[in-house]
């Protein structure tokens, strides 16, 4: 039922796209039967925005995989660095927040552990929408930040780093199955924010699975059973993840390639001193406005990492 969906959706797409364009074709004929030009910007403007559509539905095309369409869960760690790079952190989660946004994709903060004096530490975000998976897992990897310190005293140049995790959120007793048995569970108080309810109950949830030895905590809600809910939710992906690993894991070796995988793979900088760019290291595509970039305009980099591996594919 579920594919039986996701068909019916495409092809009402589609269909709407033909009678949109068709209503186009027969405007613009008789636009120029009639010699009338008071219509042209509003004609030009609608054939811009169908070609705009119909480019990124040439770019979803390309989502062929079995989780493309699915969910995501991201999840951000700041790395070494303390102070600098929790706050680039907290950064890089304003830029996916802000992202999810323009797009009209819905984000919830699932779990986040804040620093010691400002960012965070870590931060999980679920977010919504068609093919939120396959447009996000182009931003699995390190992502590096050079800028003037606002924490320095000298005010000096710092480098920070932080790693991006991109999971597809798995479906329950569909994907992975997690027996009872292989399941431990405990409670503890909240550290984290929000009043005296969250420390005065153990709310907290801790769940570690047995045979991998993945370990999730959330203590982001005031409920045990919401907390429980949710960590369960980012388990099951985690599960996934590692399943997709050991499976392009084993691909790589049978084709005789290492693929490196690790804290070491920065895959995108981003300067703000001495002079202001965004760079992505896998495709060499670039921008000097790292506000917009910043403010969640990442689609010009999801677009040319996707043409660059459907180009590699095609090859």
């Amino acid at each position: 039922m579920r594919r039986l969906a996701e068909v019916n959706t495409t092809i009402e797409t589609w269909r709407g796209l033909e009678q949109q364009s068709g209503d186009l074709r027969e405007l613009i004929e008789l636009a120029q039967a009639e010699d009338d030009t008071s219509l042209g910007q509003d004609l030009k403007r609608d054939v811009a925005s169908l070609a705009e559509r119909l480019d990124q539905l040439e770019l979803e095309l390309t989502f062929a995989g079995p989780y493309d369409a699915r969910d995501a869960i991201l999840a951000i760690h700041a790395g070494a660095g303390g102070t600098e790079s929790q706050d680039w952190a907290e950064m890089l989660l304003r830029m996916y927040l802000r992202w999810a946004e323009r797009r009209g994709y819905e984000a919830e903060i699932l779990d986040s552990s804040p620093g010691e004096e400002a960012g965070l530490k870590s931060v999980i975000i679920g977010i919504t929408g068609d093919y939120a998976f396959g447009y996000l897992k182009s931003e699995h990897g390190v992502h590096r930040l050079v800028r003037l310190s606002p924490f320095d005293a000298d005010h000096a140049r710092h480098t920070s780093f932080a790693l991006v995790e991109i999971m597809p959120e798995a479906k329950a007793d569909v994907d992975i199955t997690i027996a009872t048995d292989d399941l431990k569970v405990e409670t503890f108080r909240s550290s984290g924010p929000g009043g005296q309810h969250m420390q005065k109950t153990s709310s907290a949830v801790r769940l570690t699975h047995l045979p991998t030895g993945l370990v999730v905590t959330c203590q982001s809600e005031r409920s045990q059973y919401r907390n429980k809910e949710i960590a369960m939710k980012i388990l099951r992906s985690r599960l996934l993840e590692r399943h997709l690993a050991e499976q392009a894991k084993e691909s790589a070796r049978l084709k005789g390639k290492h693929v490196a995988a690790g804290w070491g793979n920065q895959i995108r900088s981003y300067v703000l001193h001495p002079y202001k760019m965004v760079k992505d290291h896998r495709t060499d595509y670039q921008v000097g406005n790292t506000e917009a970039v910043l403010d969640g305009d990442l689609d010009g980099f999801i677009t040319a990492y996707i043409r660059l591996v459907l180009g590699k594919e095609e090859a």
